[in-house]
């Protein structure tokens, strides 16, 4: 079963912190790289993060590198997205994904249904 459900988004002043969860099936889990996209209004969907199966490699996008983090628990087949210091041009549409394979390069197959996060100044 391909499953991917997002949570954890929401409303903060810009500065704040949020963190989000992206809880997988088996399917979409085990064996297989990770990342977070986001889509702001009237903005191509764009790469955030990405996170290798082993969680020995990860990579972030120059916009967000030193205040977002991408990190995964295995044992509950769970990626999460630390967020710090948000800024309003943060505000979009988050979205998990996962690709078949343990490295985070290439095209992503499976997507959750995404979760919003709003920084307002």
């Amino acid at each position: 079963q391909v499953r991917l459900v997002e949570s954890g988004g929401g409303s903060v002043q810009a500065g704040g912190s949020l963190r989000l969860s992206c809880a997988a099936s088996r399917r979409t889990f085990n064996g297989n790289a990770m990342g977070w996209f986001r889509q702001a209004p009237g903005k191509e969907r764009e790469f955030v993060a990405a996170i290798s199966w082993s969680g020995d490699s990860t990579f972030h996008a120059d916009s967000v590198k030193g205040r977002f983090t991408i990190s995964k628990d295995n044992a509950r087949s769970t990626v999460y997205l630390q967020m710090n210091r948000l800024k309003p041009e943060d505000t979009a549409v988050h979205y998990c994904a996962s690709r078949d394979g343990e490295t985070w390069r290439g095209r992503f197959e499976y997507w959750g249904q995404g979760t919003q996060v709003i920084a307002f100044s």
